[in-house]
C-alpha cells in the first residue's frame, strides 16, 4: 500500500436503519427502557457497524501489537527494551497478565511481532516485524513512510484474517517499552498540547522521571516540528508525518486494526491510552473509522478523558485501570456476553401481560 491508495480508502458508514432497529428490539423487551443503559446502544452500534441485527459475538479476539521504541534511550521509563520482548514471551504462552485473565474464557489471542528490537521471534508470536524497534525520535524521524505504511497494512491484514476465520469482535492490546511517551507525543503534536498535559507515569516513574519524560518529549517535538504554530495537523497528511517522526510501530499496526475495522465491518474494541492515541489517528487518516468503534473503560493515563471527547466516544468502564495488554479491553467482554444474552433471549412484552413502555425520543 502506498500513501496515495491509503489516503484513497473509503469506509461505508454503519447502517443506521439497522442500529435503530436493535434500539426497538431493546425498547420490546420486558424492562424498563434503557435499563441496561449505554450497554443497549452499545450492542445497537454494533448491529448497525454488521448491518444485521441478528447479532453472534461468539468468536472474538485480542490482538497485542509489541514494539520497542528508541525514545527509551533518553531514560523515560523505569525499565529497559529488553523488557518488551521478555513480556512478550509470557504473552505467546499466554502467562502474562491478559492471558491468565483470557485462561478459561473463548477468546483468540495474537500476539504480534511488529517491531521488538530482537532477532528472534518469542514462541507462540507471530511474526509481523517491520524493523528491529523505532528510531530515537529526538535525534531523527522514528519511522520511514514505508515502515509505517507496512505496520498501518499489518494492522489491517489482520483484521481482514479475523473476520475471514468467523471473528466478529476484536480488543487491542499492545506491549512496548517506552510507547506512553509516543502516545504522549502524539497527543500533544495532533491537540496542540504542551507534554505536561498529556504525559503521565507510565508504568510508574518517579517525579524526576516523570519531569525528564515531559522533558525529552518536548525536545523531541520542537525538533521534528520546528514550524508547528503553522501546520494544520487535522489533516491527513500532517497525521501521517506526524505518526512517522514521533509515534511507534505498535500504534501503526492499532491503527490499522481499526481502519481495517471499518473497511472490513468488524468492530473493534479500545483499551486503553496507547490504543485511545491509535484510535484518533486512525479516525484522522480515514474518517468515519470512529464508527466501528467501541471504548472499553476511562484508564488512568493522563489524556483519556480529552482523547474520548475528541472521538466522541464514551467509555462503558470506569475503574481506575492501568495494566495494559489490552487487559481493560477484554474485561469488556463477559459484560458483553451477559448484555447480549438478554438481547438475544429475554422475554419480550407480547410475551406477557405487562403494558410495553413508552420511548419519548431516540438516542
Amino acid at each position: 500500500m502506498t500513501r496515495e491508495e491509503l489516503f484513497q480508502l473509503h469506509i461505508c458508514a454503519p447502517d443506521e436503519s439497522v442500529r435503530l432497529a436493535a434500539r426497538r428490539r431493546w425498547d420490546a423487551l420486558a424492562k424498563p427502557i434503557d435499563g441496561l443503559g449505554c450497554f443497549e446502544e452499545t450492542v445497537a452500534r454494533i448491529a448497525g457497524m454488521t448491518g444485521s441485527t441478528e447479532l453472534d459475538l461468539s468468536r472474538k479476539a485480542l490482538v497485542i501489537m509489541c514494539a520497542d521504541n528508541g525514545i527509551v534511550d533518553e531514560g523515560v521509563s523505569q525499565t529497559g527494551r529488553e523488557v518488551t520482548y521478555e513480556v512478550a514471551s509470557l504473552m505467546g504462552k499466554r502467562m502474562s497478565s491478559v492471558g491468565i485473565m483470557l485462561r478459561d474464557y473463548p477468546a483468540d489471542i495474537l500476539t504480534i511481532d511488529i517491531g521488538i528490537a530482537s532477532d528472534d521471534i518469542p514462541d507462540g508470536v507471530i511474526d509481523r516485524k517491520v524493523r528491529r524497534g523505532t528510531r530515537n525520535f529526538l535525534h531523527e524521524p522514528a519511522m520511514t513512510a514505508d515502515e509505517t505504511l507496512k505496520a498501518i497494512g499489518t494492522g489491517m491484514d489482520i483484521v481482514r484474517n479475523c473476520r475471514d476465520k468467523g471473528i466478529s469482535l476484536i480488543a487491542t492490546g499492545e506491549m512496548g517499552i517506552g510507547n506512553t511517551t509516543t502516545s504522549s507525543a502524539l497527543m500533544s503534536v495532533l491537540l496542540g498540547l504542551d507534554a505536561s498535559e498529556c504525559t503521565g507515569r507510565g508504568a510508574g516513574l518517579s517525579d524526576e522521571g516523570l519531569e525528564r519524560k515531559i522533558r525529552v518529549i518536548n525536545e523531541g517535538i520542537a525538533v521534528n516540528f520546528p514550524d508547528r504554530e503553522n501546520r494544520n495537523f487535522a489533516e491527513p497528511g500532517e497525521v501521517f508525518d506526524v505518526l512517522c517522526r514521533v509515534g511507534g510501530l505498535d500504534i501503526a499496526g492499532l491503527a490499522g486494526i481499526f481502519m481495517g475495522g471499518a473497511l472490513y465491518r468488524v468492530p473493534i474494541v479500545i483499551d486503553g491510552f496507547i490504543s485511545m492515541i491509535s484510535a484518533l489517528i486512525a479516525e484522522r487518516l480515514l474518517p468515519g473509522c470512529r464508527e466501528y468503534m467501541i471504548a472499553s473503560h476511562l484508564g488512568r493515563e493522563s489524556g483519556m478523558k480529552l482523547l474520548s471527547r475528541c472521538l466522541g466516544l464514551t467509555p462503558v468502564i470506569n475503574a481506575d485501570l492501568a495494566l495494559g495488554e489490552g487487559t481493560g479491553a477484554v474485561m469488556l467482554f463477559p459484560l458483553l456476553d451477559m448484555a447480549m444474552s438478554l438481547y438475544g433471549s429475554g422475554t419480550m412484552f407480547s410475551d406477557t401481560s405487562i403494558e410495553e413502555y413508552e420511548r419519548f425520543g431516540d438516542r
